[in-house]
């Protein structure tokens, strides 16, 4: 019966399918934005930490679908199956990412995309609505620029960064090596920030310290690109 129902509801999309619309895999838009800022490109090369699933909040499925291909890196336990079978182009890592080498807590909840290692982010939203804890495990986490010194070719440019780790972004970003690894784009996740107050957040300063300017916004997710890209982009 279900699967009827999931036929039907798939035959009922096709139905009102229209040349207009624009098919976006992002929770907030996100990939809606990139693909206007990369629109020039006919490949790329991107990383996404916080990856999550294929598909689901991807924001770079769409680019995969285009022949793009990068690497994807997420900490939840068995999460890289779904991604070797469905993005076999990409490099799959199932790696938790600090500012240091270290062993992290990681908490699961009943809805993965609220997975992660903050503390403090885990139990604000334990028991609030539907959602809450089920596991904690410890998991030994690497710096960004340790696991792309081992992953990435050195001769491959990165075209966007996209972070979301549920709190700890700044730790992520943190731990890139910013002289040698600089992404045209980087999309990171800034809970409970506006346009009016975002400039005092330490992910905007600690961006606009290394030379990226802040340049779009979705609900939590906000845009940074880099001065050399930004220059290109406005000749």
């Amino acid at each position: 019966m279900k699967t009827l129902k999931t036929f039907v509801k798939y035959l009922i999309h096709c139905a009102k399918f229209d040349n207009f619309m624009l098919r976006s895999y992002s929770q907030e838009g996100e990939d809606m934005i990139l693909r206007r800022l990369f629109e020039k490109q006919s490949d790329g090369f991107y990383v996404d930490v916080g990856a999550h699933h294929p598909k689901r909040f991807s924001n770079t499925f769409i680019f995969y679908s285009k022949g793009w291909k990068g690497i994807n890196i997420d900490a939840m336990p068995g999460s890289m199956k779904a991604f070797n079978k469905q993005r076999p182009r990409d490099k799959n890592l199932e790696i938790p990412i600090a500012k240091e080498r270290k062993n992290l807590t990681y908490f699961q909840f009943n809805e993965p995309a609220l997975n992660g290692f903050c503390e403090e982010l885990a139990v604000s939203r334990d028991g609030s609505t539907a959602y809450k804890i089920i596991s904690k495990q410890s998991i030994e986490a690497y710096p960004l620029s340790v696991i792309l010194d081992q992953h990435l070719n050195p001769a491959q440019s990165i075209d966007f960064l996209s972070v979301d780790v549920e709190g700890l972004d700044l730790e992520v970003l943190q731990s890139n090596d910013w002289l040698k690894f600089r992404p045209k784009v980087v999309l990171v996740e800034i809970l409970n920030g506006s346009l009016d107050t975002i400039q005092n957040d330490e992910v905007y300063q600690f961006l606009t310290a290394h030379n990226y300017h802040l340049y779009a916004k979705a609900v939590h997710t906000v845009f940074f690109i880099s001065d050399k890209f930004l220059a290109e982009r406005m000749m």
